[in-house]
């Protein structure tokens, strides 16, 4: 158990908590949720410990062991994978390295001996002899292969330590584990074992998660942040938005029930305050009226851009066709004879965890890489608009936002551009802003103006909620389902994945694929993708015999 008491946080003379009382107890798994700026991470540091609050306090039951999520990838570079997981659990990880090193004294004394037998028995207690193999199953599980478990952490990119800092957290199985975006740059896959692992986690878990679905399947309470306190309900996320939703109509229908009786009061009030014979029911309605206090609706915090994709020309038939596309890099193969056809009504979801397969197959259909085999086609009367993954360059330049923009649009009225940044959040002076001195989230709400702005009939978005808040992914998910043309994305967002995809395509380690007419939850359950990927695994390992 862990609780906040009385917990206030100032920065100058702002405010960011104002005396918080929340208490998170075992069994249960808490999802942080609020809007952008409301303090979801900052909270999570005062409860590690990692930030002081300006007064209040953090208390949590004896003896329990608190993990979080580690934020800074290069911390643990000197160290191996699996010490990197190990140290999750600080007290093991030191008892493990004195145990070796009193072993490998060549003096060793009856005093280190009597010290052995302690870390031993210690050890022992801690369950530190299925240590290694307890590390490895976590890396596993999170796709982090065998092969990397003894490599150095200073060695691997930074796809890898997200996963094993991730897995450092899990280590050990602490009382109390906290999770700042735990999916963030995690695959799907890898997404769906934290689920299961979550689910059957038995202490305490406080996770920030901007995953609806994610919160959904593994959340037990939804603790909401706004106007720096923070409401407890009992639920998963869908079930908060139902409940606030509900909350708030109840007060607006009770507010209007005490509206019209305060106006039957004062017409009475008004009509008979000067008749002798009413004159004390008159004060007593007075007295009523006083009493009669209106519900503070305060609308919340959370600010939702306006995402509305809208084509100029209508899509033909002939949309695309790919044929044997096949792209080796830095002699790794990977796209291997691809063959698909895009049909005008395809929403195609690039799932798997190919990550860099995603992406080759978007740069090569944007025209930014030339494939080594095969062609690809695009018919007549189809018109592009692309969401890289690395927008890098993108923002390389000294241009503002608005200048920037005008360029992809048929109108050059600054005016009529700015109104695109207005649904997106870039409210007054915020479009003189320059490009390279943009948030992450900022960024892709101006990629994602870009794309409203060109009117395309064919969308690729390749992990275009990377950064986005809660608000911002609801509003994109909402602006896929409505457009009218074909899409093309790839997404770790479970949610935008199911309810806009209904054809799936995913691109194997070896570089083929398996496509599939269906959704996505469907394809995970199709016995036939297994039996696929398990031929095509076999067929890959016989390639390797050979």
């Amino acid at each position: 158990m862990i609780q906040a008491n009385n917990v206030t946080l100032r920065f100058g003379k702002k405010a960011l908590f104002e005396e918080v009382n929340i208490k998170f107890t075992e069994g249960n798994c808490y999802g942080i949720i609020g809007a952008n700026g409301a303090g979801k991470s900052t909270f999570l540091k005062i409860l590690s410990g990692q930030l002081e609050p300006t007064s209040g306090e953090i208390t949590m039951s004896p003896g329990n062991r608190l993990s979080f999520l580690e934020q800074d990838h290069f911390k643990y570079d000197e160290y191996t994978v699996l010490d990197t997981v190990i140290m999750g659990n600080q007290r093991l990880y030191d008892i493990m390295k004195e145990k070796d090193a009193i072993y490998m004294k060549e003096d060793f004394s009856d005093e280190d001996g009597i010290r052995a037998a302690e870390l031993e028995s210690e050890f022992a207690e801690m369950d530190g002899w299925n240590a290694e193999a307890d590390a490895a199953t976590l890396l596993n599980g999170l796709g982090v292969d065998t092969e990397f478990h003894y490599t150095q952490m200073a060695d691997l990119p930074g796809a890898l330590k997200v996963k094993i800092l991730l897995a450092r957290a899990l280590f050990g199985s602490p009382d109390v584990l906290l999770l700042d975006e735990p999916t963030n740059h995690l695959d799907l896959d890898a997404i769906g074992w934290l689920e299961e692992f979550l689910i059957n986690f038995e202490n305490t878990v406080i996770v920030v998660s901007h995953d609806r679905y994610f919160l959904n399947k593994v959340c037990t309470h939804t603790a909401d942040i706004d106007y720096g306190k923070i409401q407890l309900y009992a639920g998963n996320y869908d079930f908060w938005y139902q409940s606030s939703q509900l909350i708030i109509q109840q007060r607006k229908e009770a507010n209007k029930k005490k509206e019209e009786q305060i106006k039957e009061l004062q017409e009475f009030i008004q009509r008979f305050s000067a008749n002798a014979s009413k004159s004390k029911q008159a004060t007593s309605r007075k007295r009523a009226l006083e009493k009669i206090q209106l519900d503070d609706i305060r609308p919340s915090s959370r600010k939702y851009p306006y995402i509305d994709f809208r084509p100029a020309r209508e899509i033909g038939n002939e949309v695309l066709s790919v044929e044997n596309l096949t792209k080796t890099i830095d002699g790794e193969l990977i796209l291997d004879h691809l063959t698909f056809n895009v049909g005008r009504e395809d929403k195609i979801a690039l799932v798997g965890s190919n990550e860099k397969a995603k992406t080759v197959l978007f740069q090569i259909l944007a025209g930014e890489m030339e494939p080594d085999e095969g062609s690809y086609k695009w018919g007549v009367t189809t018109s592009q608009s692309y969401f890289p993954k690395d927008n890098t360059e993108i923002f390389s330049t000294d241009l503002l936002i608005v200048d920037w923009l005008t360029q992809f649009s048929e109108i050059k009225d600054a005016t009529y551009v700015r109104g695109f940044l207005g649904r997106m959040l870039f409210a007054g002076d915020d479009g003189a802003k320059k490009m390279k001195v943009l948030s992450g989230g900022e960024k892709v709400r101006v990629l994602l103006s870009r794309m409203m702005i060109e009117n395309s009939n064919v969308l690729m978005l390749d992990e275009p909620t990377d950064h986005l808040d809660m608000e911002s992914i609801t509003a994109l998910n909402t602006g896929l389902q409505k457009f009218s043309g074909v899409i093309i994305f790839s997404s770790r967002d479970h949610e935008i994945v199911q309810t806009t995809a209904n054809r799936i395509i995913e691109i194997l380690p070896n570089g083929q694929m398996i496509d599939k007419m269906t959704t996505y939850d469907e394809y995970l359950e199709s016995d036939e993708m297994a039996r696929k990927r398990t031929v095509l695994e076999l067929s890959s390992d016989e390639l390797e015999d050979d």
